[in-house]
């Protein structure tokens, strides 16, 4: 039987081997535009390689001539760190700072009674207060640990809470504020304050009250007024403490109209910031003395005629008086009512008003309660009452004095501190300020308070040369890696990535790969050498200057100090660093070394030259939109699409040419195959006639 052949199936006469030669050749233009097609990616990639490393330098020389300069940064040490710690702004003033940490803020923190293992807190709305935040929230009843945990998530930065172990099988509830200062108090409302109470958190108290002013000999007149109220009336008896009286009945002084006193305060009343002075007064009508005023002022004696003497025809006549009244006021006084001040002065003379406009009046007394915080004013030497009225008495109590800290009605019975403010003294200033983190004594610098110092903190404010160090480090770093793509992009010189010792093998195959891929690009040497000349150039930045370039730091081509000339890789262009000559330049010039980066050259407060300030320029026309990099993969862009609408077109081309060959062969293998069976088919009949 004949072998059975199907047309574009079978390849009975290899027809599929002469149509992928002929598909082949067919296909060596593809072929080529695809090889074309990477070479243009690859090209961007380079590019675009080239572009990263350019920018990471251009970061670097920004840093190095900005605002944020590494030259203006400052460090601080402390001789107790333990105590007190300094944290200096870029602005902050070089040299040396000597404070005493008399104590640091402290927020209150208090511990319960001994509780057992098993405690629950009981069910109820807890509430608890810190200044002007307050964590209030409702409590179904439960285990302490649970209490804690609920307390925690809401106490945010306001309040927090734990569990000490005092013993197996004994443990006390810690609380505490976290907010110090003087004002930061720990308050326990609503059931918070019942739970505080029975389990000895807090216990309920009351300050040591002190009477002062008890006697009028304590009392002197007010000294005069400058300048002078409005409400004041030519004419008007002087206001003074003489007609002030005790009322032994009512307990309390009566002050008549026009009178007044100052009472001076005690140095062991003013020690204490957090006392209050609180008095009450109330007034009162009484007799306007207005119109007797007017009637003295204006009443003249009636002078009579000097008189005469007559003897027998002789009449002897009297001078006349000499006597000269002062003239009447052409106006009259005028009442005065609702003027019953109260001031409290300084040692300096200077009075403030203290606004009892506002106290509320109680109702069974008529009366209103003044409170003097001495924290409120500065330099406070005594308080000044003067009743203008004239025809209303005022009636003043006597004075209390008492510890408004210790007034809020509870005191912590286990307190770990107590709420105050951080006491440093400074240049021989004593500072309150409420957290221990104090900004605003020293210009720029940040004081960090920790502990008590033992004898005077001395905090030192220098530069820091680390951070300079560094910079110029990691510049050198970056510009040696653009140099090193530079060359390897625009020779065609296997040493240059051998030299590279710091690669990776990866890296090197990468490398070598990109080897010679811009050989004739002419802007890559131009770049180049317009960066050398850069970094070699010197930039007397002032008459006075010493050190104007670069390789006075110990950073150039061949800052190594080899000797025998330039090797081949420092004619490359890549910088060298001699640390020890960097670091003596560090130690005495570094405002010089800050100036050669980057400085003002007009006067007109912008940096305009120096060798970062170049180089940033000389960057910025690579890799900036529009730059050189921009426009070469622009380029590569538009070759990248045209050949790949061409690569499309000969790919159908192909795909046309390959069916038309096998629609070809196919046809020719039909007919060959129809052919041998005719040619069988004749034999067959003749082998049949033989027979």
């Amino acid at each position: 039987m004949a072998d059975i052949s199907i047309p574009g199936v079978s390849d009975k006469y290899k027809t599929n081997d002469y149509i992928e030669a002929l598909v082949k050749k067919e296909r060596l233009p593809l072929t080529r535009e695809q090889e074309s097609l990477d070479r243009y990616k690859e090209q961007q990639n380079a590019w675009n390689g080239m572009s990263q490393k350019m920018s990471a330098l251009r970061t670097n020389t920004k840093t190095l001539y900005s605002f944020d300069n590494p030259f203006n940064n400052k460090i601080s040490s402390s001789t107790d760190e333990n105590a007190i710690t300094a944290t200096p702004g870029r602005e902050a003033a070089y040299g040396q700072i000597k404070i005493d940490v008399i104590k640091p803020a402290t927020a209150d923190r208090f511990l319960s009674e001994e509780l057992e293992k098993d405690f629950s807190v009981p069910q109820g709305k807890y509430t608890f207060q810190v200044a002007d935040k307050t964590i209030s929230f409702k409590w179904k009843g439960g285990k302490l640990s649970d209490f804690v945990n609920s307390l925690n998530k809401r106490g945010a930065n306001t309040i927090k809470a734990g569990i000490v172990g005092v013993s197996g099988d004994r443990q006390s509830l810690l609380i505490e504020s976290l907010k110090t200062g003087d004002g930061n108090n720990l308050i326990f409302k609503d059931d918070a304050l019942s739970f505080a109470l029975k389990h000895g958190i807090i216990s309920k108290t009351r300050a040591d009250f002190q009477e002062t002013g008890t006697s009028i000999k304590e009392f002197s007149s007010p000294r005069e007024e400058f300048p002078v109220p409005a409400v004041e009336q030519s004419g008007m008896p002087e206001i003074t403490n003489k007609d002030v009286e005790w009322d032994e009945e009512e307990d309390r002084y009566i002050l008549p109209p026009r009178s007044g006193f100052e009472f001076f305060l005690s140095e062991e009343i003013l020690e204490n910031k957090n006392n209050r002075i609180e008095f009450t007064f109330s007034t009162f009508e009484t007799q306007d003395i207005t119109e007797e005023l007017n009637l003295i002022r204006t009443t003249r004696p009636e002078l009579q005629e000097a008189g005469q003497v007559t003897y027998e025809d002789i009449t002897v006549f009297n001078d006349k008086s000499q006597v000269q009244l002062p003239p009447v006021p052409k106006a009259l006084l005028t009442p005065i009512a609702g003027e019953t001040d109260f001031y409290v002065r300084n040692s300096s003379g200077k009075e403030t008003l203290i606004d009892t406009s506002s106290l509320a009046v109680d109702e069974e007394t008529g009366e209103k309660t003044v409170q003097i915080d001495l924290k409120d004013y500065q330099d406070i030497q005594s308080i000044v009452v003067r009743n203008r009225n004239t025809g209303e008495a005022a009636a003043v109590s006597k004075f209390t004095v008492y510890d408004a800290k210790k007034n809020l009605g509870y005191e912590a019975v286990h307190p770990v501190s107590n709420a105050g403010d951080a006491v440093i003294k400074y240049e021989g200033i004593t500072v309150n300020r409420p957290t221990n983190t104090i900004d605003d004594v020293i210009p720029h610098i940040t004081l960090n308070v920790f502990n008590p110092t033992e004898k005077t903190a001395t905090i030192d404010i220098k530069p820091d040369k680390d951070a300079a160090k560094d910079a110029l480090i990691q510049f050198v770093g970056t510009y040696n890696q653009v140099m090193a793509e530079m060359n390897i992009l625009s020779e065609n010189k296997p040493e240059i990535i051998s030299e590279l010792d710091y690669l990776s093998p990866d890296e090197q195959e990468s490398a070598g790969k990109r080897l010679g891929m811009f050989l004739g690009d002419s802007s890559l040497r131009s770049g180049k050498s317009s960066m050398q000349s850069i970094v070699a150039g010197s930039y007397r930045w002032s008459e006075n200057a010493t050190i104007t370039m670069l390789n006075q730091l110990g950073i150039s081509t061949r800052a190594g100090g080899a000797s025998g000339g330039y090797s081949a890789s420092q004619l490359r262009g890549y910088l060298e660093i001699n640390e020890k000559q960097l670091d003596k330049a560090l130690e005495s010039d570094l405002d010089q070394i800050k100036n050669i980066f980057g400085y003002d050259s007009d006067g007109d407060l912008i940096v305009d030259t120096g060798i970062a300030y170049q180089l940033d320029r000389q960057l910025g026309s690579w890799v900036q939109s529009g730059g050189i990099i921009a426009n070469k993969n622009a380029t590569l862009n538009s070759r990248i699409k045209a050949s790949e609408t061409k690569i499309a077109t000969l790919e159908r081309q192909v795909d046309n040419k390959e069916a038309q060959l096998r629609a070809k062969y196919g046809q020719m293998e039909g007919t060959l195959n129809s052919l041998n069976s005719q040619s069988n088919t004749i034999s067959n009949f003749a082998n049949n006639g033989k027979q």
